[in-house]
């Protein structure tokens, strides 16, 4: 139980009212109880205060907690950071320390104090483990792979050989950490290899030998401090050089990077982006669900690239980017907007309408 008072100051926010009442948990407003914690952060969830039974809320600057039926109240003026904070505050750890009896340890893997191990995880030889860092159920370290302090790694990851994991790192449920990269070449370049060149104009040629050869992937995975990668997401090893991964950056459920990429610091990328092979990103850049980023190419800093969006060339810092093949944002809107007249257009030319003329 956390006093009105305790949540405040872990909150770095005004309160008013009976600061000793005491809350175990969160609530949205209409299903909050006597001992529940009301999130109201904006004037629309007032109402379904109403509804609820909350004695207590987190509520927007400037809101009347009396009438609202509260006994007190605590105001965000950033509602979504004091959810942030609050459910830091809120959360426990998802597995104990301690190693489960089933895990399997090389005994020449090291591990730093407070460690938790889950059941049937499996730690290879030489791997280093940081101190205070939870492993889930059914996570495979590999040989040599090294993990930094504060991290969670949560049921089924995966990290593979040549990946080192900075420190407070959270790999969500079955992140694959340095699988190889998808990397082939056949003996006499392939057709696909002039498309760029020909633009398909040339001619099909079919190889002597069409076989696949694996180019192997040496480079391995680095991720810096703070990263976080959801569930099902993948990082490629880099062929020679590592794949690598800025600090702060958060990656979001179903996410694909390939080899070579280097992604910087504070970045969003969100469900089932798609990053190919040596691109580049920079530094605080967001890229919406479902963008796909072409391989080689490099992303300026603080760029935004919206969702389903496919970038198949360069992009200067700070541009927004929209559509398939995506441009700027507002060229994108425009072409879009002109797209939806072209019907109307050419039902006119068919029915011999002449165009208007300036200011008719």
């Amino acid at each position: 139980m956390l006093t009105i008072a305790r949540i405040a100051e872990a909150l770095g926010a005004e309160a008013e009212g009976d600061l000793a009442i005491e809350v175990h948990g969160a609530s949205e407003p209409a299903s909050a109880g006597p001992d529940d914690l009301a999130l109201a952060i904006a004037p629309s969830w007032g109402e379904a205060l109403r509804q609820g039974r909350a004695r207590a809320a987190v509520l927007w600057p400037g809101a009347d907690w009396r009438a609202l039926g509260l006994q007190a109240a605590v105001f965000a003026p950033r509602g979504r950071l004091a959810m942030s904070r609050l459910t830091q505050l809120l959360d426990v750890p998802p597995f104990p320390a301690g190693i489960h009896p089933s895990a399997v340890l090389d005994p020449t893997a090291r591990l730093g104090d407070g460690v938790g191990i889950g059941a049937l995880t499996v730690i290879g030889a030489g791997a280093e483990i940081g101190a205070g860092t939870l492993i889930g159920a059914h996570v495979t370290i590999a040989d040599g792979a090294r993990i930094g302090p504060g991290g969670i790694i949560h049921p089924g990851a995966r990290v593979g050989r040549h990946v080192t994991i900075g420190a407070r790192v959270i790999l969500q449920p079955n992140a694959a950490i340095g699988g190889d990269g998808f990397s082939f070449v056949t003996r006499e370049p392939a057709y696909v290899e002039r498309v760029r060149e020909t633009l398909g104009q040339g001619p099909v040629a079919v190889p002597e030998d069409p076989t696949w050869h694996r180019i192997h992937s040496l480079g391995g995975v680095e991720i810096g401090d703070d990263v976080e990668v959801g569930a099902c997401s993948t990082i490629d090893s880099g062929t020679i050089r590592p794949t690598r991964i800025g600090d702060g950056t958060k990656i979001d459920n179903g996410v694909i990077i390939g080899h070579n990429v280097e992604i910087g610091r504070h970045c969003l990328l969100c469900g089932r982006v798609g990053i190919a092979g040596s691109t580049r990103v920079g530094d605080r850049v967001v890229l919406a669900g479902g963008v796909g980023l072409a391989d080689n190419i490099t992303i300026g800093d603080d760029a935004v690239i919206t969702a389903g969006s496919g970038v198949l060339s360069n992009v200067p810092p700070g541009r927004v980017m929209m559509g398939y093949p995506a441009t700027r944002m507002d060229t994108q809107i425009e072409s879009y907007k002109a797209l939806r007249r072209l019907p109307r257009i050419l039902r006119d030319l068919a029915a011999g309408v002449p165009k208007p003329r300036r200011g008719e």
